[in-house]
């Protein structure tokens, strides 16, 4: 409700917020505050952080710009919001790099005090655009002291200039909680929590804070708050959960779920590391994590591990699986069950580290010497990390096989909320080992199943003694072979088995009408705006429908014939059209690609322009 009766309330059914400034002035902070307590109010929410590359990209410039948007609605959405409802800019030069986005008629909110001489040369302005009448006659403008009255309202705490100045976040937190109703008492928890043994800064930070709120509250200026209602969510209990969080907690639970011991081998590579970080947290939960000296090690140790019969897996972004690319060879060989992540990041070489695409996708597929499938999946959203880790640690059991699974930055660092499942409605994952045996016969380490997979031997088991490693082997036996008809043999086998993935998975689920004008594909971190896009054309009332992708490599196995309904198939892509080349040359189908790198997602109204235009 709002606290003061005298400014008027307007009631939103979404909003879309941007936190940006330089990347020390905590907007990440800021923009994870704002999530939990929209979350803790019953919105649902996407996020999508941005920053920069540069650890110390020189203060004041549009390089060093870091940002956080947050998209909170009382209905369910996929998306962190395409044009800015709401932008709060630190400096000039965030705010010069942040402004095309805010909507006309958008809030926009400043730090008066960071527009000096200094800060405008920096950001490229020629004159002052708070004061010449650029912003105030197309936006709701406010231009307020930050930095004067952060430093006025932790005066009592004793901070020097500079810890003051680092409280400024706190003060633009406080500013948006009071725009748009939230409650402080979330973030005062925070502030206890985090700092409560530095009692200044505790109390510098929640000073701040208030400080922020109450200036919404009582200035004449800001005469309209903002009220977002809960969404009707399904019932249960939530949390705020990010791609990287969600793939570690999956990983977690496929390991218990099939009753092995996690190890991840990884070198530490953006956008990927926090899989990493947030498994060495778990160390209760039986997860050993390997921090190799570089990928080859992690690659190598990974693969040790699986042989060893642990739920083996290693996770790195584009230019370290190049570097894993001959163990990933020497996995397929050796037919041993692991999970190789891939976050994609913006490339090629090291690119775009923080910024997000999905060109590894011919990578994944083909990235390897010699004929060497593998098969490949990707996530869709955050949440759906949980579930395609598992989905790829199943599959790799069940055929014996290292299967890749894609994120990508947007998702890995994105967030949304996440129905906590219950473990016993999860699938168990079920793992078999031969057992030992003393009777003197011949173990054959190749001998397969109907599915092509081979046995699943632990090493030191009495009478199961075998050859492992890169040379070709007889099929059967594991011998070392060089019989040319052998190779053809064990090539195709290796090809047939992934390709049978293909009959243990879903058939591919179609949003829409069955038949009809258009059809777009998509698959990865592409859903949210993809889904909203169409389901925005369908109430229109035109024929348009939605196929995601989960399984890559292989394809699903009616996916041919979804394509024979549809006069026209769409996909649109963070590459050049990586998907629409497989797509093409599988089925034939003379597929339209909507195409774009520059390390940010599509938004809504990108992907709704190109529908509309090709059923035109």
């Amino acid at each position: 409700m709002s606290t003061v009766a005298s400014k008027s309330v307007s009631q939103l059914e979404d909003a879309t917020v941007r936190f940006c400034g330089d990347s020390g002035d905590g907007m990440q902070l800021a923009g994870t505050q704002l999530t939990n307590t929209s979350a803790l109010a019953g919105n649902d929410i996407a996020t999508f952080p941005d920053f920069p590359a540069e650890i110390r990209a020189p203060r004041g410039t549009k390089a060093g710009v870091s940002g956080f948007q947050i998209h909170f609605s009382s209905s369910e959405i996929f998306t962190p919001g395409d044009t800015v409802d709401a932008l709060v800019a630190m400096n000039p030069a965030a705010l010069a790099t942040n402004l095309q986005d805010l909507r006309d008629g958008g809030v926009l909110i400043v730090n008066k005090d960071a527009f000096d001489k200094k800060g405008l040369e920096q950001a490229g302005y020629t004159s002052n655009p708070v004061d010449d009448g650029s912003l105030s006659g197309k936006y709701k403008f406010h231009a307020v002291e930050m930095t004067k009255l952060t430093r006025l309202a932790v005066e009592p705490f004793g901070l020097g200039t500079k810890e003051a100045d680092r409280c400024r976040n706190f003060f633009a937190m406080g500013l948006t909680f009071w725009l748009y109703d939230r409650s402080m008492e979330p973030t005062l928890r925070f502030i206890e929590a985090k700092f409560g043994k530095k009692v200044e800064i505790a109390g510098a930070n929640t000073a701040a804070l208030k400080a922020g709120y109450h200036y919404g509250e009582t200035v004449e200026a800001m005469n309209t708050q903002y009220q977002v209602a809960p969404a009707k969510l399904v019932p249960g209990k939530y949390r705020n959960i990010m791609g990287n969080e969600a793939t570690a907690m999956g990983l977690i639970a496929a390991a218990h779920l099939s009753g092995k011991r996690l190890f991840l081998g990884a070198y530490p590579i953006t956008p990927a590391s926090d899989i990493l970080h947030e498994l060495a947290k778990h160390k209760n939960f039986d997860v050993l994590t390997f921090q190799a000296e570089d990928e080859i090690a992690a690659m190598t140790a990974t693969i040790g591990a699986a042989f060893a019969g642990e739920m083996a897996v290693t996770a790195s972004s584009g230019p370290g699986i190049a570097l894993k690319g001959e163990g990933m060879g020497l996995a397929v060989m050796t037919e041993l069950p692991m999970v190789v992540i891939n976050v994609q990041r913006g490339g090629p070489s090291t690119g775009l580290p923080t910024k997000t695409e999905q060109a590894d996708l011919f990578q994944a597929v083909y990235g390897r010497n010699g004929e060497c499938p593998m098969p490949v999946i990707a996530a869709r959203s955050p949440a759906d990390c949980f579930d395609a880790v598992q989905e790829a640690w199943r599959l790799a059991v069940r055929f014996m096989t290292p299967v890749m699974l894609l994120t990508d930055g947007y998702i890995a660092n994105g967030s949304e909320p996440w129905k906590l499942p219950e473990l016993d409605e999860l699938p168990k994952v079920a793992v078999t080992h031969p057992e030992g045996t003393d009777n003197g016969d011949e173990f054959l380490p190749y001998k397969r199943d109907e599915r092509l997979a081979r046995p699943w031997a632990i090493p030191g088991t009495a009478g199961l003694m075998h050859r492992i490693g890169g040379l070709e082997k007889q099929d059967g036996t594991g011998n070392v072979s060089y019989d040319p008809m052998n190779h053809q043999h064990m090539v195709n086998t290796r090809a047939k088995k992934v390709a049978l993935v293909a009959d243990d998975v879903p058939p591919q689920e179609l949003d829409g009408p069955e038949q009809g004008d258009l059809l777009v594909l998509s698959w990865g971190g592409t859903y949210g705006a993809c889904a909203t896009a169409v389901h925005r054309v369908q109430r229109t009332g035109k024929s348009v429908s939605h196929c995601h992708l989960r399984y890559i490599n292989p394809l699903p196995r009616n996916l041919g014939e979804i394509f024979d309904n549809f006069k026209t198939v769409l996909i649109p892509e963070l590459n050049l059209g990586q998907l629409r080349t497989v797509i093409r040359s599988n089925y034939l189908v003379d597929a339209i690609g909507l195409n774009k790198v520059q390390g940010k997602p599509f938004s809504v109204a990108e992907i709704v322009e190109k529908i509309e235009n090709l059923l035109a």
